[in-house]
């Protein structure tokens, strides 16, 4: 006979989510992420937590057996960018961090982090935004890094008066998240990959009131390096069985994945994941009822395959909450949220 699942708060999820979301962390930046994820755990209780040296935050949940130890992965770094250079208009030329069009963030506010610990606020604008000064040019004009610029919000025209302000080549840019939560939908920048964080810190969080363990001890890796292709390659322990990615469903046109259902990914850019452990969680959520879709994801790479190349030898499978958008102004819906954390449920339980 199956576990019964424990109810999840959806509110909580929500409300840990929105915080989340509004805490910047593009990659190489992430310690307030990890520091606020950290800090649910401690409220959850019951679990014990660690940091990896790459500043990865890795949660132990005892199980009901040891004998086979499980993983659970998702990542709360972000796309980004950094101060690549000032120009002598003491505006600021951006390096990408993660992979993104760049006409994605075109208008965008974000906040630059300085070495002194200041926040300078901005918006990411093409060099040529005025239509009423550049006409066409201003449509024509292609959007890459040599185009498109930081104007920030501080009387400034020249790169002596922007260094003066403590801004220098290296410093952290954060996107605005422009979190919304309305009629179940979520709408912000980065819910690649927070709204699975979300959903596993809920996971635990059910477990816990329910006075209930995983079947088998279980960590969670909360990585912090995702966006760059390496996140999962270090900090899974070595005693660990089996591997299940938790990161954003591909939805658009040709996607099987929608925003109100969770997805198993069986493929994606870097091929099949692990058939026997997709089998057992597509049983599970016939088991369980839960709202699902398979798809394969054509432009994709996740924490499982980062381990995988790593020289990680267990089975891999990915789930995840269908995201519109992705790598741009992203949405959700809290049943597609709901449904996944059943999902991981489901899998600690069994």
């Amino acid at each position: 006979m199956l576990p019964v699942l424990p109810p999840v708060d959806e509110s909580s999820l929500l409300t840990f989510l929105a915080d989340l979301l509004d805490t910047p962390s593009p990659t190489g930046f992430s310690d307030k992420a990890v520091e606020l994820t950290e800090h649910a755990f401690e409220k959850i209780g019951g679990v014990s937590f660690s940091h990896t040296r790459k500043g990865a935050l890795l949660v132990k949940v005892e199980g009901e057996h040891k004998d086979a130890p499980r993983a659970l992965t998702a990542h709360l770094d972000t796309l980004g960018a950094m101060v690549k250079s000032i120009k002598s208009n003491g505006r600021l030329a951006l390096t990408q961090i993660g992979g993104y069009a760049w006409n994605s963030i075109e208008g965008e506010g974000c906040t630059v982090f300085t070495e002194s610990g200041k926040q300078v606020r901005g918006s990411i604008l093409l060099d040529k935004a005025s239509t009423h000064v550049y006409g066409s040019k201003m449509s024509e004009s292609p959007r890459n890094a040599e185009t498109m610029e930081v104007r920030i919000d501080e009387e400034t025209s020249s790169d002596e008066q922007t260094r003066a302000l403590g801004i220098e080549v290296g410093d952290f840019v954060a996107f605005d998240a422009r979190v919304e939560i309305t009629n179940g939908f979520v709408r912000s920048r980065h819910l690649d990959d927070k709204a699975c964080a979300a959903c596993l810190v809920s996971a635990v969080q059910s477990l816990r009131r329910a006075g209930l363990k995983p079947a088998e001890t279980t960590y969670i890796l909360f990585s912090n390096y995702e966006e760059v292709g390496h996140g999962a390659a270090a900090g899974i322990p070595a005693e660990v069985t089996e591997l299940l990615a938790v990161d954003m469903a591909a939805v658009g046109e040709g996607q099987n994945s929608d925003e109100t259902h969770a997805t198993l990914c069986v493929k994606d850019s870097g091929g099949p994941y692990h058939y026997g452990l997709s089998r057992r969680l597509r049983k599970l959520a016939q088991d369980y009822e839960i709202p699902f879709k398979v798809d394969i994801y054509p432009y994709y790479g996740s924490d499982g395959e980062a381990y995988w190349r790593a020289g990680g030898d267990v089975a891999v499978a990915l789930i995840g909450p269908g995201v519109d958008a992705s790598h741009n102004y992203e949405r959700t819906h809290s049943k597609a949220l709901t449904a996944t954390t059943k999902w991981v449920l489901a899998y600690l339980l069994n």
